[in-house]
């Protein structure tokens, strides 16, 4: 069931920024279609008391997606109990659906064998719940974060349950065991149709990598296949999303063991980063990889995706101010990056998962969310409006030559990112001062 009636909390942002951005007509009209996007278009309401969200043009619910498109609201659900029961209701399904196959990125919204390819798997027959397969770290790291800042921002701790509790013994446990990815893991993946980037290679199981202390990754949050196995900016999240877990075990589950075994592996993984996932580069200094595989080899670029290299701050795992963030920043956001494009109208980092020279919204966001300079987030942001392609929407990626050229008109994870921006800067008392 769609929602019959939007949360009063986001009605309210909605007239606020009606007033707040007069001054800024286009911007006013796309921050009013943006900033709802995901409730309006892609939330469903089941009878069973979970919360189903789509991505937008693709009619499953990933993991990732479904809890970024919720992340923006969740700041105004203190006080708001529709919108609490949402959120509560996407964790439900979320945990649901992990421990139906922990594996799994993405999920359907009944048992319908729905999916997108027919891929092969170690499993020997599909799970009917299951659209695909791709095992992506941040899957498993995005509904313990939307878990946990729900409970800072709220107190409430309803979703927190048995299903809960094991879904999360059982994600430490998978990559525990991902660690030895070439000695220990059952999972194997293989699609016999579509680009290069859909499948892992050597019968499934990834280029070979040594043991670091991180864990190993199938893919990027793009869908792409990882080059190397240990993808950094996603185990940065995981070992944010760990330190939040060890704090839940303590302070609402009661689960020591829960919290042992978590900072026992979030210590792993921060020692794996420092050792392989930083490189010394020749002008940049020390920076952090994209990938590596613990063997002397890496992927020195970023992807639009979240996470990301740009993205670190939001994260939580290093500040703004960091030395090898900053680093690894003017890296990314130079030529250097094979996935940065300057055009005619706009340059930022885009992904091999689009055309070259198309650009990304979400990572244009992410640049503004993670910057220290006014300056650059006026830039940002005025580029953000003069790119929706005439359609007062957010896309995946675009042309840095011709915005009108996108991919994904209905894409709510990048919508609702930017209403995440705007409603930061109205709060901050920003966006007169930068826009002027």
């Amino acid at each position: 069931m769609q929602l019959q009636q939007m949360p009063q909390s986001i009605l309210d942002v909605l007239a606020r920024a009606e007033k707040e951005l007069a001054p800024y007509p286009k911007l006013a009209r796309m921050f009013k279609q943006c900033f709802p996007n995901t409730l309006e278009t892609t939330t469903r309401l089941m009878e069973d008391g979970s919360t189903f969200v789509i991505t937008g043009d693709i009619p499953a619910m990933w993991l990732r997606d479904s809890s970024a498109q919720v992340r923006p609201y969740i700041q105004l659900a203190s006080e708001d109990e529709e919108l609490g029961r949402i959120i509560e209701g996407l964790l439900k399904r979320q945990f649901t659906s992990i421990l139906m196959d922990p594996y799994a990125n993405a999920f359907n919204e009944e048992a319908n064998n729905n999916r997108w390819e027919d891929d092969i798997t170690e499993l020997p027959e599909p799970n009917p719940w299951v659209w695909e397969r791709k095992y992506e770290i941040d899957s498993l790291c995005y509904p313990i974060q939307i878990a946990y800042l729900y409970w800072k921002q709220t107190g409430r701790t309803a979703p927190f349950d048995d299903t809960f509790r094991e879904a999360a013994a059982r994600i430490v446990q998978l990559w525990r065991t991902e660690q030895h990815h070439m000695e220990q893991s059952p999972y194997r993946f293989t699609r016999t149709s579509g680009p290069y980037s859909d499948t892992i290679h050597n019968n499934g199981m990834g280029e070979p990598v040594a043991y670091t202390g991180m864990t190993w990754s199938g893919f990027r949050p793009s869908d792409d296949a990882c080059a190397y196995g240990y993808l950094v900016p996603a185990n940065m999240f995981a070992s944010v999303v760990l330190g939040y877990l060890a704090e839940l075990a303590t302070d609402v589950l009661g689960d020591d063991q829960l919290e042992t075994d978590a900072l026992a592996l979030k210590a792993d993984i921060d020692g794996g980063i420092a050792a392989h996932g930083i490189y010394k580069h020749p002008v940049y200094g020390e920076m952090y990889a994209y990938e590596a595989d613990g063997k002397g080899n890496y992927a020195l670029m970023d992807d639009a995706n979240v996470p990301s290299l740009l993205s670190i701050p939001y994260l939580g795992y290093a500040a703004k101010d960091d030395p090898i963030y900053k680093n690894t920043r003017r890296f990314i956001l130079s030529s250097d990056n094979p996935y940065y494009y300057e055009g005619i109208r706009a340059r930022g980092i885009g992904s091999p998962h689009t055309p070259p020279r198309y650009i990304w919204h979400i990572s244009l966001v992410m640049q503004a969310l993670t910057s220290t300079d006014e300056e650059e987030v006026a830039e940002l942001v005025r580029l953000l409006i003069d790119t929706d392609g005439d359609t007062g929407f957010m896309h995946e990626g675009f042309d840095v030559d011709d915005p009108r050229n996108f991919t994904r008109s209905w894409f709510a994870w990048a919508n609702t990112l930017f209403g995440e921006l705007i409603l930061k800067l109205m709060q901050e008392n920003k966006l007169h001062k930068i826009l002027g």
